[in-house]
């Protein structure tokens, strides 16, 4: 009986290492372990928020940095909705990862990040802020080596995001591991890009977005960040 019991030791040793590993980002009370503009960032509702108004607008777009140091392989899951402006319709953000920080006074970032806004088409594509742009649309498979080339389907996304109501709250899932990248929305996969390119980022910050324009909100909850080996 003592190697079934020393297996058994060993499975709940692992798996007990497994959840350790398990980061939470936010403590639900205010943004210990972040950095920003606390004009435009606050805790409302348990929730990490970014807020623009007519009389606190954002100069350009600006970044909620997590100071737990850089992210190589890494799975994160978040929720997130965005409040509108009546009338207006506005709301764009994103997550940064394997970024870097561009500007430290002002909170700029630029790197790979997961999209996300109230215009459903960007939510769940990957862009690259201050970089090379969109680097892979909703439903798309992409392989960059030198140029972004084709390399499969994922689906329609109207399809893929057929459960999506940028207003409420969303399941947003990104994982990251060698050069390939993942997003998942709402449990759909989104995109997935394999960056082999010398431009390819394999490590970096971890950010959280508030766009210039129009007055807006946009609120993350449920930060869960697991290393990947």
């Amino acid at each position: 009986m003592k190697p079934i019991y020393a297996v058994l030791l060993t499975m709940l040793f692992a798996g007990a290492c497994a959840v350790a590993e398990e980061q939470q980002l936010f403590n639900g009370k205010d943004l210990t372990g972040w950095e920003g503009n606390t004009d435009l960032w606050s805790v409302q509702d348990g929730c990490i928020t970014g807020r623009t108004t007519k009389e606190t607008p954002a100069p350009g777009n600006t970044f909620l940095i997590w100071k737990g140091g850089e992210v190589s392989d890494f799975e994160l899951t978040l929720k997130v909705k965005f409040t509108t402006e009546p009338d207006n319709g506005f709301g764009n953000s994103g997550i940064q990862f394997r970024s870097k920080v561009a500007d430290p006074a002002k909170f700029v970032v630029g790197g790979y990040q997961g999209d996300m806004a109230t215009t459903t088409t960007y939510f769940g594509m990957l862009y690259e802020e201050r970089g090379r742009g969109i680097l892979d649309n909703v439903g798309s498979k992409v392989l960059i080596k030198e140029a972004p080339e084709p390399a499969g389907t994922l689906g329609k996304p109207d399809e893929i995001l057929a459960g999506l109501k940028p207003t409420e709250w969303n399941e947003y899932r990104i994982v990251a591991k060698g050069s390939l990248i993942r997003i998942y929305v709402n449990g759909r996969q989104t995109i997935e890009l394999d960056d082999q390119s010398k431009a390819a980022a394999s490590a970096g910050v971890l950010a959280l977005q508030l766009h210039a324009g129009p007055p807006m909100m946009v609120q993350f909850k449920d930060l869960v960040l697991k290393p990947l080996k």
